[in-house]
């Protein structure tokens, strides 16, 4: 798979040459956080931090709050480490402060190593030194450490050259059980795919920036269809992992779909298809995925107007209910409650509301038997909808907060506030 990397400099995205030559100025990393992430993980590294030039904290935390980033680029110490896997980094990247004492502190599975090379020697500093130790041998010594490596070759850094593919087959046995990333010279969809084919990410900047590959092709270099057209099985999911429909894609549509960030599929019989153009059903593509076999895809999206269905349904099996379900009817009802309803009083008057929490809430602390329990679960997700649709909160601004504060490592005591416990 592809890692593509926002490399940020006086809070600017940039791309250097061999680590040094300032190359390219990519502008803000906001959007392209945004459009990188919609094919999965994505790599960013302060240099200025790494440099002990500054920092881009701030700028760094933000990236996290819009994608799934491996952070790396001056984490040094245990503190620093934990600060951004607390900010929701799924991954921190650390280079020469890789050290057993600190390694043991930390996630392994949460952890990469950064090993940078020339011709196949570790180097560190800046690249400026070299360590006399090679790049197969750092790794044998960290692996049960680390829960992956990125490595570098050096040389071919930002130069647009091609990667040394001759050399990974080596470093794929000394990994071992760990997962390993290449980066340096990653210029083709041939090379993407040759690595996915060995199980090992390429990490990809220079050759994004400059359009030498498109993020679409980059992305889809691992796929193969044994269709005579070419297509590949598209399930098409909303943002809660919940199928909407089968589709199909091409090569063409998937570009399409990365590049305006909506739902863009192949239809068998008109081509090329955008979603919801004469329906009004459109849809915001959040994420593409590939599934293990690299032949289907999936399409993670925030369906608008009437539905998937062309019958106008949620999905093509009918609606859906559930929590999304109500959170979404909910949300509909701030703009066109029945009068009268019991919702439509609720979001008028805040009060009410808020007294209803409490009082639901507490009946569900003294709830007894699981029949009881899960009504009473059910009043209090209702009314902390209600709340959250009031505030023009969604169902899934809740999901994410919870899936950054499962990746936290510091925890609170979890203490009940003063005055919050009752006799």
């Amino acid at each position: 798979m592809i890692i593509p990397s926002i490399d940020l400099m006086g809070g600017q995205t940039v791309q250097l040459v061999g680590g040094k030559e300032h190359a390219l100025d990519a502008g803000d990393p906001v959007p392209i956080a945004r459009r990188f992430g919609r094919v999965g993980e994505i790599a960013v590294i302060d240099l200025d931090a790494a440099l002990g030039q500054g920092s881009n904290r701030a700028l760094v935390e933000a990236t996290c709050r819009l994608a799934r980033c491996r952070v790396g680029g001056g984490i040094r110490d245990e503190a620093t480490a934990r600060h951004f896997l607390d900010a929701g980094a799924s991954k921190i990247i650390l280079g020469t402060a890789a050290r057993p004492e600190l390694l043991s502190k930390l996630p392994r599975e949460r952890v990469i190593v950064a090993l940078d090379a020339v011709d196949g020697e570790v180097v560190v500093e800046g690249w400026r030194t070299k360590t006399g130790a090679t790049i197969a041998e750092r790794m044998r010594e960290l692996r049960d450490l680390a829960g992956g490596f990125l490595v570098t070759f050096v040389e071919r850094e930002g130069r647009m050259q091609g990667t040394a593919l001759e050399r990974v087959a080596e470093l794929c046995e000394a990994a071992g059980s760990s997962a390993l990333t290449i980066a340096g010279g990653v210029t083709t969809a041939h090379e993407i795919a040759e690595l996915d084919r060995m199980g090992v990410d390429a990490q990809v900047g220079m050759a994004l920036y400059t359009g030498t590959i498109d993020l679409a092709d980059a992305f889809a270099a691992p796929l193969v269809s044994d269709r005579p057209d070419g297509l590949f099985a598209t399930s098409v999911v909303d943002e809660h992992g919940r199928a909407l429909g089968l589709a199909w894609s091409s090569k063409e549509s998937l570009r399409e779909a990365l590049a305006t960030g909506t739902g863009v599929y192949h239809s068998r019989k008109r081509g090329l298809w955008r979603k919801g153009e004469s329906s009004g059903a459109t849809q915001e593509l959040l994420a593409v995925a590939l599934d293990c076999d690299r032949d289907a895809l999936r399409f993670t999206v925030r369906q608008r107007g009437p539905g998937f269905c062309h019958l106008g349904s949620d999905s093509c099996w009918g609606d859906l209910g559930g929590l999304p379900g109500l959170a979404a009817l909910l949300a509909a009802r701030t703009k066109d409650a029945p009068e009268g309803s019991y919702t439509a009083r609720l979001l008028r008057d805040p009060a009410l509301l808020r007294a209803k929490l409490l009082e639901e809430a507490e009946e569900l602390a003294d709830a007894q038997g699981k029949d009881a329990v899960a009504a009473e679960v059910a009043d209090v997700l209702y009314f902390a909808l209600v709340a959250a649709a009031r505030a023009g909160v969604e169902l899934g601004d809740v999901e994410r907060i919870l899936d950054r504060r499962a990746r936290k490592l510091s925890r609170r005591p979890g203490d009940a506030k003063p005055g919050r416990l009752s006799s």
